[in-house]
């Protein structure tokens, strides 16, 4: 059900000190979304405060069932003013299919300058319209961070072991782990009916780091082929770390059939099964009751290779904010998302993370997800999770069952080759 989250008289200037140059007052601005719960609240507080600095009346509805829901709703007529979307791809097609509205003139620069590697936020919100031509039509807000290696400090602490600043190091790292009788990394792909999936981000984590960003794009688009070299490589980089018996728990034959939610609880038994383990932000849900992020477990950057220059690459996912129904209020709205405060009142509640610059990293509800956004400011290159971006045959099919093939064995140019044959089939 739609709700009013305020209806006041404007207060153009804001806290940032910047204004959003639009009085409000009584224009309703509707707001459809993927959130739910206390996300809904989150968000209800954010578009509260853009409500209060403009005097729109602001209606946000959430649903579990955005993807399909926002389909019906753009080709009936009846879409929201902004729509969030989950990911790039549903946005593209509906730019393509005439439903967004460009952002207005100068938001791009304003991304470039005050985000983090900024001209990939631009790029990954610049669609074609319906007669080709490119515009910005998606503004990044709320992202994840996907490049993270979780450990414990005690462990290394125990050990001698210091966190590695670049994959020379890390790969180094390992190798004295097994030295000293450890082993290095806990590896799951198991999930169900998604069995496959969490090696697909260290697919694509390991091709932004062996090969520039333009490859990884073209990738993604599928212009540079499944079973190309480069690609190959990088299937073959994951395999340096899951398909070395000495390098995982229970050996290369134990990783595709290991539960991701169960994989890392090897790094907080005594003695350590193993000592690292490459997972997104979300993964402490799965650490043993009572973990506390930054005392148990802390995590580090998946670094990138030294000898490479490809500066520091970002793999992550987030919500991206598009126009769906043009109005002056949509326009403001857009407008908001990009004063620190809209920023702010989110991180003080925990569970966001984001590219601006110029938010008070003070305002974090907790120091580990300030540190985690350090990593995403710190990005030089971001680029949001490849497999989502593909075809749904592919991206949530046939890459993943290509993964667990080649964890269990099979030749990295095989698997390639039958994966890029399952995208042939979907064109």
């Amino acid at each position: 059900m739609k709700k009013s989250l305020y209806a006041g008289a404007a207060a153009l200037a804001l806290t940032s000190g910047m204004a959003v140059a639009a009085d409000l007052n009584g224009e309703q601005v509707t707001v459809f979304g993927p959130w739910l719960g206390p996300d809904q609240e989150i968000v209800e507080q954010v578009l509260a405060g853009f409500a209060e600095a403009t005097g729109a009346d602001v209606r946000y509805v959430g649903s579990d069932s955005f993807e399909s829901q926002i389909k019906v709703d753009v080709e009936a007529g009846s879409a929201p003013n902004v729509a969030v979307f989950p990911q790039p791809g549903l946005a593209a097609d509906m730019a393509a299919g005439g439903f967004l509205t460009p952002l207005a003139d100068g938001t791009g620069d304003w991304i470039n300058e005050n985000y983090a590697a900024g001209s990939s936020w631009v790029d990954l919100g610049t669609y074609a319209d319906a007669s080709g031509a490119d515009n910005l039509y998606g503004f990044f807000y709320k992202v994840d961070v996907k490049s993270l290696v979780w450990y414990s400090p005690e462990n290394f602490e125990d050990a001698g072991y210091e966190v590695p600043t670049s994959m020379e190091d890390l790969k180094a790292l390992s190798d004295q782990i097994v030295a000293d009788g450890g082993t290095p990394w806990c590896i799951g792909l198991g999930s169900g009916g998604a069995t496959g999936w969490p090696a697909t981000d260290w697919v694509e984590d390991l091709l932004l780091r062996t090969q520039t960003p333009d490859v990884y794009d073209a990738w993604v688009s599928n212009e540079i082929s499944f079973d190309d070299p480069r690609i190959v490589a990088a299937i073959e980089e994951f395999g340096a770390f899951a398909r070395n018996d000495d390098y995982v728990v229970g050996g290369a034959g134990a990783v595709a059939s290991t539960d991701f939610r169960d994989s890392p609880k090897g790094l907080f038994s005594s003695p350590p099964q193993c000592y690292m383990h490459r997972q997104a932000s979300f993964i402490p849900a799965f650490f043993p009751e009572g973990t506390a992020v930054g005392e148990d477990a802390d995590f580090f950057y998946f670094p990138s290779y030294a000898e490479k220059e490809l500066g520091n690459p970002v793999l992550g996912a987030g919500t991206l904010w598009a126009i769906t129904n043009d109005s002056p209020g949509a326009h403001a709205l857009i407008e908001y998302l990009q004063t620190p405060e809209a920023h702010e009142t989110w991180m003080a509640r925990g569970g966001f993370l984001t590219p601006h610059k110029g938010v008070d990293s003070s305002k974090f509800s907790d120091g580990a997800t300030a540190k985690m956004n350090d990593i995403l400011l710190g990005a030089t290159t971001f680029r949001f999770d490849g497999s989502d971006l593909m075809p749904g045959g592919v991206g949530a099919g046939s890459f993943w069952t290509g993964m667990v093939d080649y964890a269990g064995g099979k030749d990295a140019g095989e698997v390639a080759a039958g994966i890029q044959s399952s995208w042939d089939a979907l064109k």
